[in-house]
């Protein structure tokens, strides 16, 4: 990968990490009516599934890729720490602000997303170019 792209994707990253933090901690005016279940699940849990499921594609992908498949197999598993480490915190700051909450349930769906992206980028990292 060039290093414009790995530029570009580290840009990327900055403005998904401002959109989690700023949708994680902004007050907002009370929005339209929803639905409050898709197929039986919570909108608000799919919505923080969908909030971190980029996190590891865009991390994994704003690295240079080393040569050795046990090494990146071993950075997916680093940034998928370091998503979990930004979930509770940002559920841990949530429970402290008195216009929002902080869930475990929340963290629970974050940290769902989290995994499946990290499991669906493994076999692009394992195989050999």
């Amino acid at each position: 990968m060039s290093r414009k792209t790995r530029t570009l994707f580290r840009i990327l990253l900055a403005v998904y990490i401002g959109a989690i933090l700023f949708l994680c901690f902004g007050k907002f005016p009370a929005g339209p009516e929803v639905d409050l279940t898709l197929w039986g699940i919570p909108t608000d849990k799919l919505v923080h599934f969908s909030m971190f499921f980029p996190f590891p594609i865009l991390t994994y992908l704003s690295l240079g890729r080393h040569p050795e498949t046990r090494r990146r197999i071993l950075t997916i598993v680093q940034i998928f720490l370091i998503g979990i480490l930004l979930a509770v915190a940002t559920e841990w700051v949530q429970y402290y602000i008195p216009y929002r909450s902080g869930e475990w349930t929340d963290l629970f769906a974050d940290s769902l997303g989290l995994l499946t992206s990290s499991l669906i980028l493994l076999p692009f990292v394992c195989r050999k170019d």
